[in-house]
């Protein structure tokens, strides 16, 4: 079985996009660079947070801390 994902733009001052994948993946691409991966998050919760009036305060209350995550990208270094 092929893994699909789709990117989605995110109308947010703090989260530039997401991609969620079909093995319930979700990256999550911050503004300033930062890409995080969160793990087992259920496609309900990805569909809320696509819909929540504040991405960032969804992200914050309900996957920031919920899920298992790695970082794949710091952010660039301020000179």
């Amino acid at each position: 079985m092929r893994n699909t994902s789709t990117t989605i733009p995110v109308d947010s001052s703090w989260i530039g996009s997401v991609t969620y994948a079909s093995d319930a993946r979700l990256t999550v691409r911050f503004r300033r660079g930062t890409v995080y991966r969160y793990f087992a998050v259920p496609r309900s919760i990805f569909e809320a947070f696509l819909t929540a009036p504040s991405k960032g305060a969804y992200f914050t209350d309900r996957i920031r801390n919920a899920f298992p995550h790695t970082q794949l990208v710091e952010p660039p270094s301020q000179s």
